[in-house]
């Protein structure tokens, strides 16, 4: 297994891989009970609801699966589970406002996969990557790392985002649930400066009892999702598996259906190839360059994931950004992610289990782990405007828009304008301003 995962050729060992896939569980475990809340609130075309119980299974089924193989494919610390922004895109755009059914629905989700696996094949997702300048890259990894502490902020009551709305003072601010957030947000903060093994772990499995038994001393449940579950096991039902179709051409026509396709890859395609990227500077597993060795097979995996996610209607798996979870707990090889997939599978017949995490757990991880990956940007050259403005962009977007792609496309675009304007064209890639020219047509068609 040593010689497989190259543990200690990393520098690690097992029982630090084992503790960091656990993390990553633990960090990616709401998507359990998220992806079935949105997947199955809308009814489709013909009145059909899909049912909770089988979202749940085909939830942990594909990412199991595909994280499985992100690890033994690609051996990298980077787990895969349904895409939050992208399954919101499947249910309230394809079929609440397009009309589809969730079959064709999904189909277009099995599309697109396939066509970022035939971009994987032929080496166009890697060149975009290292067309990207490292400056970028870096704002990249600084921006996931806010987006990530959002996450945990909002996720845990303590900062609000929604309509009308870019950030406020939560209304769970001054609650038992704030105080468990802060709770855990110390224990790591001081086990992490004593160096001790598997801090991120014990301080969301402390925090997670401390608010269950704050939930069993007050009245009602003050710290939501902390929760005893009635019962242990649930039968994983798989009825939703391979429910999907290609008829999306012939119910919105050709030219609509291509403008979602593309549309919905944007999304994918960058979200993955950042947090890819920002996983594995976490994990020092970059080269001098900036890049991840690893990344065509990363991409390759992740592209497949989309796929297996539209074909078992869980909606298309990505890459998760909680993944820096665990690379910060020290993962560094493929095995935490076998650790993780197989946590997700278990988690197919112990879901009541997995879902008594709560965000107030699990947020304090994600703003510690965001606060380390902010050391990636001190190395941008802050006294060029050219590189600074695009990357204060590229960090800004990311959580004020809540979203990866938007990110990374102001910062590309920037960049190309700033350098064109001031006569340096020869620094600009030319698939960077390829892509900046797709980005210029993705902000004005309306992000996802």
């Amino acid at each position: 297994m040593d010689r497989f995962f190259r543990i200690s050729e990393r520098g690690s060992s097992v029982r630090t891989e084992v503790l960091a896939g656990l993390v990553t569980f633990a960090t990616m475990a709401y998507i359990l009970v998220v992806n079935p809340a949105v997947l199955g609130e809308l009814p489709d075309s013909a009145g059909l609801v899909l049912p909770h119980d089988q979202l749940v299974t085909v939830t942990a089924l594909v990412a199991g699966v595909m994280t499985i193989a992100m690890g033994l494919i690609a051996n990298v610390p980077i787990a895969l589970a349904a895409g939050l922004g992208i399954n919101a895109f499947v249910a309230y755009t394809l079929v609440g406002a397009n009309g589809l059914s969730w079959a064709e629905a999904m189909g277009v989700i099995v599309i697109e996969g396939v066509v970022m696996l035939i971009l994987v094949v032929i080496g166009l997702r890697e060149a975009i990557m290292r067309a990207i300048p490292d400056a970028l890259k870096r704002a990249i990894a600084g921006g996931i790392g806010l987006f990530i502490a959002l996450i945990g902020l909002s996720g845990s009551g303590i900062v609000a985002t929604g309509e009308g709305t870019i950030l406020a003072i939560g209304p769970d601010f001054a609650s038992w649930n704030t105080l468990v957030f802060c709770f855990g947000l110390v224990l790591i903060g001081i086990l992490m400066a004593w160096r001790v093994p598997g801090a991120l772990l014990i301080g969301i499995v402390v925090a997670a009892f401390l608010g269950i038994i704050v939930n069993a001393s007050a009245s009602g449940t003050p710290v939501p999702g902390a929760e005893l579950p009635s019962s242990i096991v649930a039968a994983p039902d798989f009825g939703l598996v391979g429910e999907f179709d290609f008829s999306v051409f012939e119910v919105v026509g050709y030219g609509a259906a291509l403008a979602l396709i593309v549309t919905v890859l944007m999304a994918n395609f960058f979200d993955a190839m950042g947090t890819a990227l920002a996983v594995g500077r976490e994990a020092g597993l970059t080269d001098e360059q900036g890049q991840l060795p690893q990344m065509r097979k990363v991409l390759l995996v992740e592209s497949a994931g989309a796929v297996a996610g539209g074909a078992a209607s869980a909606s298309s798996n990505t890459i998760f950004v909680e993944s820096t979870a665990g690379a910060a707990q020290g993962g560094k090889t493929g095995l935490a992610n076998v650790v993780t997939g197989a946590a997700f599978l278990l988690a197919m017949f112990l879901a009541p289990v997995a879902g008594m995490i709560p965000a107030a757990a699990t947020g304090p991880a994600l703003v510690v782990v965001g606060s380390l990956m902010m050391s990636q940007i001190a190395d941008i050259e802050w006294g060029d405007i050219g590189l600074a403005l695009p990357a204060f962009a590229t960090i800004a977007m990311m959580p004020f828009t809540y979203s990866i792609a938007n990110g990374i496309g102001a910062g590309m675009v920037l960049y190309t304008l700033i350098a064109l304007g001031r006569g340096r064209w020869r620094e600009i890639h030319p698939l960077m301003a390829i892509v900046s020219a797709l980005f210029v047509w993705y902000f004005v068609r309306g992000p996802i």
